[in-house]
C-alpha cells in the first residue's frame, strides 16, 4: 500500500476533514484518508499504485486544492 501526504490549506476545522475524507474515500484506489487540522496536511492511502492526479482534482473541485 502506498501513500501520499498533501499539504491543503483551506483546512480550517474537523468538518472540513470529514468533507475532504468522504470525497476522496469515493475514489477507487483510495484506501483511507486522514487529516490534521493543525498542520493542514491529509494523507492519502492507496490500494494499488494510486491516482494523485484524480485526489488532486477532487480537492480543488471540492474547494480544498493541495499545493
Amino acid at each position: 500500500m502506498a501513500s501520499e501526504m498533501l499539504k491543503v490549506p483551506n483546512i480550517s476545522c474537523e468538518h472540513c476533514v470529514k468533507t475532504i475524507k468522504r470525497e476522496l474515500e469515493m475514489l477507487d484506489p483510495v484506501a483511507g484518508v486522514s487529516g490534521e487540522v493543525d498542520t493542514k496536511m491529509v494523507n492519502v492511502e492507496y490500494v494499488d499504485g494510486g491516482d494523485s492526479d484524480a485526489v488532486r482534482a477532487t480537492l480543488e473541485e471540492i474547494g480544498y486544492p493541495a499545493e
